[in-house]
This record gives C-alpha cells, structure tokens and sequence, in this order.
C-alpha cells in the first residue's frame, strides 16, 4: 500500500518540483530553513495564475513575488522550460532511495499512520499538506495527532483548538472521497498522576488517541510505572507513544530512557488492548530492540508510526518497519497494516 514516490520526471509543474524538493528534503532531515523555502514557493505560486508565473519565469522576474528567492526562482524557471530541474534531479539520485536496508515488505504492507502532527501544534505544514503526501505515498488512512494543552511549547491545543481542527478534518474527508480517511485524533499528555490531558467529553468526539509522556521523565520508576499503566489502562487510549522518552541522537541531544518496570506496563497494554507505537524516527528510536522484543513476548499489539512532523517525514516509517521486521513482530499485530474499518472498529469498542 505505502510505497516510495516515483521520480519526477520533466516536463514538470513548478508547483510540483517545489513540493518534491521540500519532501526529500524533510525525509533527509534537513535544515528547517531549506524546507520552508520551498514550502513557502510552492504556496506562493498557488496564488498565481500559471500565464503570469510563464511570463515572470521568462522575464526574470520571479523573484518580486514575495516568497520567492534565488534557489526557487531557478527550480520554476527551469520548470516553465521543460526541463527537470538541476537541483531536484540531484536530490532524487541522492535522497530518493530507500531510507534504510530491511523492512521494504513490511513497509509496503503499512496502510495508515496513528501518530503525526500539523501546524495546528508543532508541525511544519497544513493538515491539507500533510494529507496530500499521505495520499501520494500510498497510505489508505492516518490519525492527525497535535498534542494537547499542557505542552504550551508544541502549541498545544485547547478544547476548543480542538473542536475547531475536528470540523476541518470532517471537511477534509468529505473532499477525498472513500479511498482515504482522515481519522480525528490526538497525542495527548499522559499527566503526572496518569489521567490524560484533555476532557474525557472531548476525547470522546475522537477516532483514536496515542498517549505519550513529555514531562518529568526523570520520575522515579515506581511513580512512572503507575502513571503509565494507568493511561494505557484508560479506555480513550489506543495507543503508547514513545514509551521511554529517550533520545539517541540529533540536533535534541542524546535524552536517557525513562526508568519504568516494563513488563508491568506492557501487562497493562495487553490488558487495555492498547497497542505500544515503534515510534520510527531515527532520534528516538523507541522502545529499544528489548523492550520491543519483551512486549512481543507479553502478547502486546504495536502501531509502526513515523510521528511525522513535515510530509516528507511520513516516510520515516521504514525505520520502524526495519526494526519491526527484524524482530519478527507478526504483521497482523501492527495496527498501521490494518485496513481503516478494522482500526475504527479496534480503537471503537463500543
């Protein structure tokens, strides 16, 4: 179902070579700066009719549309030439190939995605964006998980953020039609004493919700353990975000696991039917392969997420698929192969 973009080939809509560039460049992890000049190209042309970008692209005069510089100018000119242009060429030789060895068959069995975020909190582009990429990748399904209030740093959103993102995924899979669905969705706080942070009303309103800890993750083990299993324990929670925390490389810094007894909270997993994520970016890496190999062993359903925060990042996922893969988790135990009636239904007992 999911699969690598095919390369582009010229001729090619400036519109289009922009978005290419910006994905490759995210699934690489490069520089924030980069991607936003092309993300922000990319909408600035779509305000323009394509008789005027033709005109401007022959004058030399692209670069008086705001958002428009000299590295994006020349993609677009060399586009409006029918060419394919230098620098996206150069990417897709480069960056356009798998992101890891292993776990291609896994990969192209995934369907759906329960964790990844908008701008509406701490991601990079619209819900619409993110969707789009989605679309053109493969998958059938996805959750839109922005985090909830307390993590004021990510934009976190209120209940009423909240109601008002509902509405717009509504809008949203009333415009894609059957083929793909956009599921309404939340990574919400696990809070200290292990409630979650958000109404049990709001939560309600929701198809799925993966419940992660961003706070004191420095707490003792005993205190950790049950506030963790009290959230897995919760009926509103599908799935366990990222459950140790750490980090093991990256601009963040390398981040210690949480101390937690793992077998206590895994336990719990499998008691709530609520599936542990292999949270597939290559800075958390999380769980670690034993711990991974340990909830295998108590019985528990995984959910192989990208925790997307650009398009490009949705492809993250071959790196959980690698580990899922090696470690011989049955496909029919990672929620993300699902199709989306059997997700709903799963994170919808009643």
């Amino acid at each position: 179902m999911v699969a690598l973009l095919p390369p582009l080939e010229a001729p090619v809509d400036p519109v289009d070579a922009l978005r290419r560039i910006a994905f490759l460049l995210e699934r690489t992890r490069a520089g924030t700066y980069r991607v936003e000049a092309f993300r922000g190209a990319a909408k600035a042309l779509k305000g323009i009719g394509d008789d005027e970008v033709e005109q401007r692209a022959r004058a030399g005069t692209l670069q008086d549309i705001p958002g428009i510089g000299k590295s994006t100018s020349a993609v677009v000119e060399e586009s409006v030439r029918g060419e394919l242009p230098a620098y996206l060429s150069s990417l897709q030789d480069k960056s356009g190939g798998p992101l890891v060895a292993g776990g291609e068959d896994l990969y192209a069995a995934l369907q759906g995605d329960c964790h990844l975020h908008s701008d509406w909190s701490d991601g990079g582009s619209p819900i619409d964006e993110m969707v789009l990429t989605g679309i053109e990748l493969g998958h059938r399904w996805m959750v839109l998980t922005d985090h909830s209030p307390q993590l004021r740093v990510a934009n976190g959103l209120t209940a009423e953020r909240l109601t008002q993102q509902i509405a717009i995924v509504d809008a949203i899979n009333r415009g894609v039609g059957e083929a793909f669905r956009l599921f309404k969705g939340i990574e919400v706080d696990i809070l200290d004493d292990g409630s979650l942070d958000q109404t049990d009303a709001m939560l309600g309103r929701l198809d799925l919700v993966t419940a992660s800890v961003h706070s004191k993750l420095r707490m003792n083990s005993g205190p950790m353990t049950k506030r963790m299993v009290a959230a897995v324990l919760n009926p509103r929670v599908n799935v366990l975000g990222h459950c140790t925390g750490r980090l093991v490389e990256g601009s963040r810094g390398k981040r210690p696991p949480s101390d937690f007894d793992a077998q206590a909270v895994f336990e719990a997993c499998l008691e709530g039917d609520t599936a542990v994520e292999i949270n597939s970016r290559p800075e958390r890496c999380d769980p670690p392969d034993e711990l991974v190999e340990l909830a295998l062993e108590i019985g528990c359903l995984f959910s192989v997420d990208s925790d997307a925060h650009a398009p490009g990042q949705l492809d993250m996922k071959a790196y959980g698929c690698e580990r899922a893969e090696r470690l011989g988790v049955p496909w029919d135990r990672i929620v993300t192969t699902w199709d989306a009636d059997r997700v709903h239904a799963w994170a919808n007992p009643h």
